[in-house]
């Protein structure tokens, strides 16, 4: 199944919704993202998803630094259930620059990019929130399919201080593999 139409409604729904005025100030981003060390495989734990990622499990995605200093993205997760269809979406983050690698442009077709702000990165690199102004999408992401509780717990209550609805944040199925 082609998700090319889909995709193009959801990234036009992230621009307008980036649009829109906030009551809220905009999210601080971190002060500085070291790429090469940010690239690979990272397990979305949680999120305020994307209509098309809505049922994702198992949701994975990977980031390839390309010598152009872009970013490759690519979304792999299975729709509905851990055997369901394996749905494979690829993008560009674009760094924007002064950003410190923080702030990115994610583009899946020319000319639309959507938001992607770095709000949170575990000085070890293993967990990352990814956020935008709008607080309309969050992802919790770590190095593992599984982190502990007490790690989720606070990962949370930092979405939730960044001011995102929490009744509408879902935890990603992930099985327990390495």
């Amino acid at each position: 199944m082609k998700l090319s139409k889909s995709l193009l409604m959801a990234c036009a729904v992230l621009l307008s919704a980036g649009a829109c005025a906030s009551e809220l100030p905009p999210i601080t981003p971190v002060a500085h993202v070291d790429l090469p060390r940010f690239m690979g495989n990272w397990y979305v734990i949680a999120s305020i998803p994307t209509r098309f990622e809505k049922n994702a499990y198992d949701a994975l995605e990977v980031y390839t630094l390309k010598p152009n200093g872009d970013v490759a993205t690519s979304f792999h997760f299975r729709e509905g259930s851990f055997d369901g269809e394996k749905k494979d979406i690829h993008s560009t983050g674009i760094v924007k620059p002064g950003s410190g690698n923080a702030v990115w442009g994610v583009q899946v077709f020319w000319p639309l990019k959507a938001q992607y702000i770095v709000a949170y990165l575990k000085d070890d690199y293993s967990q990352v929130i990814v956020a935008r102004d709008a607080r309309d999408y969050t992802w919790v992401m770590a190095r593992t399919p599984t982190i502990p509780q007490a790690d989720y717990d606070a990962l949370l209550a930092r979405v939730q201080a960044l001011g995102y609805p929490m009744d509408k944040v879902r935890k990603v199925p992930q099985q327990a593999r390495q």
